[in-house]
């Protein structure tokens, strides 16, 4: 019989992933930190198992509706787990945020503020009280008419329309138009109305010039087009649209990123001039609160919003109250730069995962675990110091606090440790230890234990001498003021700074133009796909080599099974349930949907025809589950899957499955697939690297094997420039660029350049105290 006064959370025989039927006791109201090597089943553990059960129960405690969906999502394989408090997950969700999602809606200070306007506002004379919808740009009360709540609008000219007014209609001188068949018909259709379409642009009448690229008429022509000899010509009835009435639309209503992208190239942005950016209607903005418009309140740093308000009546000072006490673990968690109306998608997923643990401690929720992904991933060393004050602070308010994490300085600050490896995937999955953290020390197979007792100084490397200079600026964007710095080519240089500081800011200034840069290539930490229908075989192209490889076996020649046949992507070969993702979604009332095994072919994308194929005595779906530590053995003999895969391994992804759909991977793992997609073209002539933060979700011992790929690219004579906070990395990089020495209005300066030993001695910068810690070993 379990003990209801048992204070340890229990976990028998979990199975999930590469656990190895796992049991380790786990006490409650403590910071219990999961530690152990990438792929090495910790989140498996903590997530997949812990959370997963404690997410099935509260469904089990729910409508019947709901209890009939949690069959459809499944239960975490697991034997049992008692002593399981309600749960609350905070993971480093990599949704693309839209355009209209900010910080104040993330955080809900946005309603806290236009609830404050809407009851204690000052209204102008006369005017009547709006409700607090009235003051949001994303609703229909609130929005400005003229942009629809965006702030900007959108205008095109004909320069942009038609860069080279030399070329004729028919040479494609109106570049915005589409490509393929859609450009033929519309330069088909204006032959048709008598406009001459060899004639260079230039040439063309004025009047006519614009009516073609501006009229918002549509008319309709009968089109007698001009095609090959042999293909039989069908008069048909052809509906104008103008460039512009046609940029605007792909623009506004396309689904297709890409066109949207293309789209926006012959559009310039521009405040509107109706509310100039305010995103608001005229009403709204005539109301007042410590004389300012709601408008203004945010735009100021929050910071500076908290000390403006002070309510008068008492209406006012309940709400200014609550607004205050809401901003204040806000600016605990260092963010008190942040304004408001700052668009989500400018954030980084750190500064992103904080916002959502400082809403979670306004909640006053207790006795329920907290599962954190990396909550350090992208902090400075001095934020994470207050990151620490904010865990201990939801453990004293009478919660759980489980953190997967990688930073040692976080392993040092918890009260509990669950170390799991050894290694990664199928060699790892066990619970190595678990206890406090000082007993790590004696496990001698634990690949943290190493990291996490040793203090010996980095050893000193010679700095190499760099083989020219990178001019970048002066640079005005965001935060940073006519901000200059240069770059060492040659070299690795790693760019430092607090959250905030303008780091991403200031690289994103380098591209392929940048006079010196030659080749560029960007690795960022964005998904390699939204649906599990992309996964690491098909995004770096081994998939197609695959594919071939079963095409070839004697079954599939003599069921005439082309290469089609293999692929989940089209019909014949797939399963048509699922049609070919492996999952189906399940749609929860109130709640995200979720993805759940498909009920026909159990995760397999295929028919079963399709798996009666094999190839080595695996078939299709067989290979797909292979990881890329046991595909590389599979594969030895096929040179272009072995290539492949060795750079997969190179940059320690060796857990990773070839199916595994891109929804399952974190950004660090899909910015390691794209740098092993890189690695793996031939590389001619000189090419600039640029990562930011590429050490995210990586184990120190991964983020050494990362470092010898980067380093390895310098010695072959490559520029290689990260931003970065793990000290490690700074410590044997050749150049470092401080900035600071705050975050937001506080930085946006270079504070230090040099190689790390002098960096570590420059006062002033946050980054100094903790680089020369980490060189000297302290």
């Amino acid at each position: 019989m379990h003990d209801p006064h048992d204070p340890y959370v229990r976990v028998h025989g979990a199975r999930e992933h590469n656990l190895r039927g796992v049991d380790v006791d786990i006490p409650r109201d403590v910071l219990a930190v999961f530690t152990g090597v990438s792929g090495s089943g910790k989140s498996s553990l903590a997530f997949g198992t812990i959370y997963a059960e404690a997410q099935r129960r509260y469904f089990e405690s729910v409508a019947p509706y709901a209890r009939r969906l949690i069959h459809q999502v499944g239960a975490p394989k697991v034997g049992e787990i008692t002593g399981l408090p309600p749960a609350v997950s905070l993971q480093q969700r990599r949704s693309a945020p839209t355009s209209r999602s900010s910080v104040g809606t993330v955080t809900n200070l946005s309603n806290s503020l236009r609830m404050l306007f809407s009851r204690a506002g000052d209204y102008p004379p006369g005017a009547e009280r709006l409700d607090s919808d009235a003051f949001s740009p994303n609703t229909a009360a609130g929005a400005c008419p003229e942009c629809h709540g965006l702030g900007q609008v959108h205008r095109t000219s004909e320069e942009l329309l038609v860069p080279d007014p030399a070329l004729s209609i028919r040479d494609g001188a109106i570049a915005a138009w589409p490509g393929a068949w859609q450009g033929k018909n519309l330069r088909d259709i204006l032959d048709a109305l008598g406009h001459d379409v060899d004639r260079p642009w230039r040439e063309l009448p004025a009047e006519q010039r614009e009516w073609i690229l501006f009229t918002d008429e549509q008319p309709v022509v009968t089109v007698h087009p001009v095609r090959d000899a042999d293909r039989i010509q069908r008069p048909y009835q052809g509906t104008y649209m103008s460039a512009r009435r046609y940029v605007m639309k792909t623009f506004s209503d396309s689904k297709s990123a890409t066109l949207r992208a293309k789209a926006e190239r012959f559009l310039t942005a521009a405040p509107c001039p109706a509310c100039d950016g305010s995103r608001l209607r005229p009403e709204a903005l005539a109301v007042t609160f410590a004389g300012r418009t709601i408008a203004e309140l945010a735009a100021l740093p929050l910071l500076k919003l908290a000390g403006l308000l002070h309510g008068t009546s008492e209406t006012a000072r309940v709400l200014t109250e609550d607004l205050r006490s809401r901003i204040a673990p806000v600016v605990e968690l260092g963010l008190g730069y942040l304004s408001l109306d700052r668009a989500t998608p400018t954030l980084s997923a750190g500064e992103l995962q904080r916002l959502r643990l400082a809403t979670q401690l306004r909640s006053g929720l207790f006795g329920v675990v907290y599962v954190l992904d990396e909550p350090s991933a992208g902090l400075h060393p001095a934020d994470t110091e207050a990151l620490l004050t904010v865990l201990e602070r939801l453990k004293a308010a009478g919660n759980s606090v489980f953190v997967v994490e990688h930073h040692l300085e976080v392993m040092r600050g918890a009260d509990w440790l669950v170390d799991v490896g050894p290694r990664a995937g199928e060699h790892g999955g066990q619970v190595l230890y678990s206890g406090p953290p000082e007993g790590l020390a004696a496990v001698a197979e634990s690949a943290t234990a190493r990291f996490l007792f040793d203090r010996s100084p980095v050893p000193v490397r010679e700095v190499r001498a760099p083989s020219g200079q990178l001019k970048i600026g002066p640079v005005t964007r965001h935060n940073l003021r006519s901000v200059t710095a240069e770059f060492p080519l040659g070299v690795f240089t790693a760019v430092t700074g607090v959250s905030g500081s303008g780091k991403s800011t200031l690289i994103g200034e380098i591209t392929e133009e940048t006079a010196g840069v030659g080749r560029l290539v960007c690795v960022d930490q964005k998904p390699i796909g939204r649906t599990p229908r992309s996964n690491l075989a098909t995004y770096t192209g081994l998939f197609d080599v695959v594919r071939k490889e079963f095409a070839a076996t004697e079954q599939a020649r003599e069921r005439g099974y082309g290469v089609g046949r293999f692929s989940f992507n089209v019909a014949g070969g797939r399963c048509e349930t699922c049609q070919g993702e492996g999952f189906v979604s399940v749609e929860l009332l109130f709640l995200p949907s979720t993805y759940a095994a498909c009920p026909d072919c159990g995760g397999a994308r295929y028919n079963p025809e399709t798996l009666e194929v094999t190839y080595r005595g695996r078939n299709i779906a067989q290979v797909l589950d292979l990881t890329v530590e046991a595909a590389a053995g599979f594969f030895a003999d096929t040179p272009a899957v072995a290539r492949s895969l060795g750079t997969l391994l190179d940059v320690g992804l060796g857990y990773l499955r070839l199916g595994q759909p891109a929804t399952e991977l974190s950004g660090g793992e899909a910015q390691r697939i794209k740098l092993a997609s890189e690695l793996q073209r031939g590389r001619r002539g000189h090419t600039l690297y640029l990562l930011d933060e590429p050490t995210t979700g990586l184990h120190p011992a991964d983020v050494e094997v990362l470092m010898r790929q980067l380093h390895g690219l310098v010695d072959a004579g490559h520029t290689v420039v990260v931003v970065e906070h793990d000290m490690s990395v700074v410590a044997g990089a050749d150049w470092v660029i401080d900035l600071g020495p705050g975050g937001g209005d506080a930085g946006g300066r270079i504070v230090a350049a040099g190689p790390p030993a002098e960096v570590a001695r420059v006062p002033g910068s946050a980054t100094a105290p903790y680089l020369a810690r980490t060189l000297h070993g302290t």
